[in-house]
């Protein structure tokens, strides 16, 4: 493990003894995994790296945003808006994250029904799998960035 990565870890560590609310989206969830912090713990990252985080020990859910204690995963970064207006309506109120949601005109309507794994037809399930594992090998690795 790189240097600094191993001290992005150790922050992570620290800093979550002194959240209210731990949090990620998409490949976030796999440092908080490797730091331990959701080890035994219900989780989501982006469909393509579920199963790092079983090897990293968290219990990979296929939901697009997951809570489990203290702990908030989005899956794939588009769940974002939503891990953030679930955890302002826990956190503000429902009238809050309303507010919110009409601010961004957040009122999501995609044209495709192809944004999860189960629903996207093959080939695009395989052009991405190709590209995210062709970075890897190009040393982007989500754990090691």
């Amino acid at each position: 493990m790189r240097r600094a990565y191993r001290e992005d870890i150790d922050w992570l560590r620290a800093i979550d003894r002194t959240t209210q609310v731990t949090a990620s989206v998409c490949t976030g969830a796999l440092p908080l995994a490797a730091a331990g912090l959701l080890a035994g713990r219900r989780a989501t990252t982006h469909w393509a790296y579920r199963e790092r985080l079983a090897e990293l020990g968290a219990r990979p859910v296929a939901e697009r945003i997951v809570r489990d204690g203290k702990y908030a995963t989005g899956a794939g970064v588009s769940a974002g808006i939503d891990l953030a207006l679930a955890l302002v309506m826990e956190l503000a109120g429902e009238d809050v994250a309303a507010t919110i949601q009409l601010a961004i005109e957040y009122d999501p309507a995609p044209p495709l029904h192809a944004g999860n794994p189960e629903q996207a037809p093959a080939f695009a399930r395989e052009r991405v799998l190709g590209r995210l594992r062709a970075r890897e090998a190009a040393g982007t690795d989500p754990l090691q960035t």
